[in-house]
């Protein structure tokens, strides 16, 4: 945590911007004053500088605003102005989104490439491409691109932009500070495990501060824990890493080193294999989409795809209840491929929480599917970057 005197023109700025933000049907300066506690004069002197700033607009009468007198004004988040761009690297595909300050998807390229073969240079130049006609289309719409965010299938060290273990890509200790041309993103750069962005996809629940746990099943598995609206990383950030719980010490082996890992039993090549579909996995957005197989033979009723799935959902939801037990969440978002999966995964899931999860006599965790599909890390990697927008309007006021 950062130390240090606190600036109070920035906190004021946040302060009303998130007020903004928060306020779905609208809000006037009086009800920042209100919400915020400050002075009118001070809360609308905010208000001021952030319309010129290019982040709040008005956008007519307020709804709420008294009969008597003069109307009140309206405001709102402007959607023509910073914007974020969101990058997922993952075995088989790359995606890149950018999103604006409302937080609206506003262009979406994904390319299907698989990345086994290919040099680690090479994929990174395929990502600075990608890139590069992302900025181009948010130029073409008015955008202003002010960070760049870096979603990967492994473990990242957040602090120095470096991909600590991504074993499907083969990286490690990579930096990928130099990948993006700086012109693009303003010169800032985050990275963070493909799981985690994928649970900042979850606007609703986010802005309803729920504790959840973001389950994402792609060739690994993964978690992003959220904490009453907040994203838990851990002391190094590494937290979320269920794919490698273990399930049974003399299980089989897994690529991290170690033996009986969830992965081995509710991965996507675990299940295949069970299914008797084979093994060469490939994630649903990429140029192998077995998802789809395994969805096409489970609906068909195929007796071999639907025990797999069974079997899957059982140890997937022990684990969970683990999870929870230590937890104590509210609700369980299933990702990537487990969201596609679901119709056949979910009961056995709910079934082990129903036994599983101490809690579950007086509050069951609901179970739900992710709101966005496999591009969930890339859009919520985007999101992140708008988030600091909204946490720090200063330094974009600043620029």
């Amino acid at each position: 945590m950062q130390t240090g005197t606190v600036n109070p023109r920035a906190a004021h700025l946040s302060l009303a911007l998130r007020h903004v933000a928060d306020a779905t049907d609208g809000i006037s300066r009086a009800g920042i004053a209100a919400r915020t506690g400050l002075n009118r004069s001070t809360a609308s002197s905010l208000i001021d500088e952030l319309i010129t700033g290019g982040l709040v607009k008005e956008t007519g009468f307020h709804k709420g605003a008294a009969k008597a007198g003069r109307p009140a004004t309206a405001l709102g988040l402007r959607d023509d102005g910073p914007a974020g761009l969101g990058i997922d690297v993952n075995v088989d595909y790359t995606a890149v989104c950018v999103v604006d300050l409302t937080g609206a998807l506003r262009y979406k390229h994904v390319l299907a490439e698989d990345q086994r073969g290919h040099t680690t240079r090479e994929i990174l130049d395929r990502i600075a491409r990608l890139a590069r006609g992302a900025q181009q289309a948010a130029d073409a719409d008015g955008l202003t691109l002010c960070g760049s965010a870096v979603a990967v299938p492994g473990i990242v060290d957040r602090a120095h932009t470096k991909v600590t273990l991504a074993p499907n890509l083969g990286w490690r200790d990579l930096d990928v500070t130099e990948v993006l041309p700086a012109d693009i993103h303003d010169g800032r750069t985050t990275l963070d495990n493909e799981a985690n962005y994928a649970a900042l996809s979850e606007s609703a629940l986010l802005r309803r501060h729920a504790s959840y746990l973001f389950v994402s099943g792609q060739i690994g598995v993964g978690a992003g824990i959220v904490l009453d609206g907040t994203l838990y990383r851990g002391a190094h950030g590494w937290s979320g890493e269920i794919g490698h719980l273990t399930v049974d010490r003399d299980g089989p082996p897994c690529p991290c080193g170690r033996r009986g890992c969830l992965e081995r039993y509710a991965g996507q090549e675990a299940i295949l294999r069970a299914a008797g579909i084979g093994s060469d996995a490939g994630t649903s957005f990429g140029v192998r989409p077995t998802v789809a197989v395994l969805a096409e033979r489970a609906r068909a009723g195929c007796p071999a795809t639907v025990k797999a799935l069974t079997r899957a959902g059982h140890v997937l939801g022990d684990t969970l209840a683990g999870c929870l037990n230590l937890l104590d969440l509210t609700h369980v978002v299933l990702g990537g491929i487990y969201r596609e999966l679901a119709p056949w995964m979910s009961p056995p899931i709910e079934h082990e929480l129903s036994t599983q999860f101490l809690g579950a006599p007086w509050a069951i965790p609901t179970v739900q599917v992710a709101t966005y599909g496999p591009e969930a890390p890339a859009i919520g990697a985007a999101r992140s970057v708008i988030h600091d927008v909204l946490t720090n309007p200063l330094r974009w006021l600043t620029r």
